[in-house]
């Protein structure tokens, strides 16, 4: 398979840095509105980058569950690689890509555990088969096979009819919040539209940068 004859033109939009405004966090919310309605097949997920101790980096793909106070909030077992990691080094990465829409967004922020009280809220929302397997799974953890498990869930399960369920002190919510968004639409003969904003500490300085 000839992978490096791989590749597609970008042809459905451009990026206008007046068009952007001056708020990236709005912005953010058109797109991701915009993403929405064209059916991207999962417009909330993101890839969060975090680094270990020993400066590796490692990143997966998470669900976006809010935007308050421009603060990006999603939901982990603390006790996972990347919740020791974001605990450890609060400084992550942010990566949504809409390739229905041609357009990508990085976010680049510091993380910061949400509360006691804002974590109960979002894990009474979830469904209860969700619920029992944030509690059931070790997550990161070495398993000897996907019979633990199984085993590990219905024995979970179980004790939910008679007990309940209530979130467990190694799961919640993670809020980053934002000091660098760059904006990414693809754009034919490999030009792309590359609008950055940067904190300053006071406001957002936006640039425009090369492909």
């Amino acid at each position: 398979m000839n992978i490096a004859g791989i590749r597609k033109d970008y042809i459905k939009h451009s990026l206008d840095a007046v068009a952007v405004g001056s708020n990236p966090v709005a912005f953010f919310s058109m797109w991701l509105d915009e993403a929405v309605n064209a059916g991207a097949l999962e417009p909330t997920a993101m890839a969060v980058s975090s680094v270990s101790e020993h400066g590796r980096p490692s990143s997966r793909m998470v669900l976006l569950k809010g935007i308050d106070d421009g603060k990006f909030t999603f939901f982990t077992n603390y006790s996972s690689r990347k919740g020791k990691e974001m605990t450890a080094n609060s400084e992550i990465a942010l990566l949504f890509f809409w390739p229905e829409l041609e357009r990508q967004v990085r976010v680049e922020g510091t993380a910061a555990r949400v509360s006691d009280e804002e974590s109960d809220a979002y894990f009474n929302s979830r469904p209860l088969e969700s619920r029992i397997g944030a509690v059931a799974s070790p997550q990161s953890d070495v398993i000897t096979g996907r019979k633990t498990l199984e085993e590990l869930y219905n024995s979970i399960a179980e004790k939910t009819i008679s007990e309940g369920i209530v979130r467990p002190d190694n799961w919640g919510g993670f809020a980053v919040i934002p000091h660098t968004f760059e904006f990414w639409q693809g754009r034919p003969g490999r030009l792309h539209d590359r609008i950055r904003f940067r904190s300053d500490g006071n406001e957002w300085i936006k640039e425009r940068l090369a492909p």
